[in-house]
């Protein structure tokens, strides 16, 4: 079968197209996928690189979505030929190949009217979302929500959630670009984090209130300013680091002077199928009423996989990267 490989940690140009051995069959609660559409991730980027180890070399890809060519002894609940969704972010990543082993635990039946685009856009970014607005502090009316990287993947879903909330939205973006993005998307205030002081604007947009939720996947650059831009009684939420670790800080005493609260989010916590599943419907039901949008912003061919990670990661793309793995990627 064909394959992206990583061989050696590197740069976007150690993705390489290869011809290898086809998976065994599935284990005991397994399953053999037969992959036609990839998500690229920057949990993919931090493997390549090295920064989130794997033993190489390796298939990169934590999720997807295909059709099962065979189960493994003990599944009940899926068969052979069911169109399928995959997440596989505690397990050995393999998404960017024409067939993986999948944990039947981490494996969501795709509802018939939905497309393997779809199926490969949703599973990660869309739960993540879902995990983000109500495990910590559940957006209501009235609340501020500060939104970074708001016409990202994950980014956009935020957004579209917590105005369904009756949350007015500040979202910060890198360019004029992804700006009209986030407003598209229904962000209430849009700041451009390259040119202004986001954590100044936030204030000034609220009255100097400061924004009751901050949800952060970017990281070293936003870090310090978050701890600013937040009100008393707030809360920030990590769940993504795409401009390297937050910067090491004396934290106690912003803690007490504004009684915020500071967690990390991640949906390797996620420890069971019925959990999982819970989740995944509830993006599935958003997105069926129409209130939650999926934006992909690029399909490229398996081949191309390495275009697709620069593009990630020159902050360029907005919304959901794909590998289209089979020909055939719409049905």
């Amino acid at each position: 079968m064909k394959a992206i490989r990583v061989e050696t940690n590197g740069g976007p140009e150690v993705l390489t197209l290869r011809s290898i051995d086809l998976p065994s069959e599935p284990g005991p609660g397994q399953v053999l996928v037969r992959v036609v559409v990839a998500g690229v991730n920057f949990m993919d980027v931090g493997q390549r690189r090295g920064t989130s180890p794997r033993v190489v070399p390796f298939t990169p890809g934590v999720e997807g979505s295909g059709v099962v060519e065979a189960v493994g002894e003990g599944v009940a609940h899926l068969k052979v030929k069911d169109r399928v969704a995959f997440v596989a972010f505690t397990s050995q990543p393999g998404a960017y190949s024409e067939y993986t082993v999948v944990d039947a635990s981490r494996v969501i039946p795709l509802p018939d009217d939905f497309t393997f685009e779809q199926g490969a856009a949703f599973p990660l970014q869309g739960i993540t979302a879902q995990y983000l607005i109500n495990e910590f502090r559940h957006p209501t009316r009235g609340d501020f929500v500060l939104v970074h990287a708001a016409a990202g993947g994950v980014g956009a879903l935020l957004v579209q959630w917590a105005r369904h909330l009756g949350a007015t939205v500040i979202g910060t973006v890198s360019s004029q670009a992804k700006a009209q993005e986030a407003r598209a998307l229904g962000a209430h205030h849009v700041i451009l984090y390259t040119e202004h002081d986001f954590a100044a604007e936030t204030k000034e947009l609220t009255g100097g209130h400061g924004a009751d939720l901050v949800l952060d996947g970017v990281g070293g650059t936003t870090c310090m300013g978050n701890l600013d831009a937040v009100a008393v009684r707030g809360s920030i939420v990590y769940f993504g680091a795409s401009s390297g670790l937050p910067k090491p800080i004396d934290v106690f005493p912003l803690l007490v002077q504004k009684s915020i609260s500071v967690s990390g989010a991640s949906l390797a916590q996620l420890r069971t199928s019925e959990e999982l599943h819970r989740r995944a419907n509830e993006v599935i039901a958003g997105l069926r009423e129409g209130w939650l949008e999926l934006t992909v912003g690029g399909v490229f061919p398996l081949a191309r996989a390495e275009q697709a990670h620069r593009a990630l990661e020159s902050r360029t793309s907005t919304g959901k990267l794909l590998l289209a793995v089979a020909e055939q990627s719409s049905r």
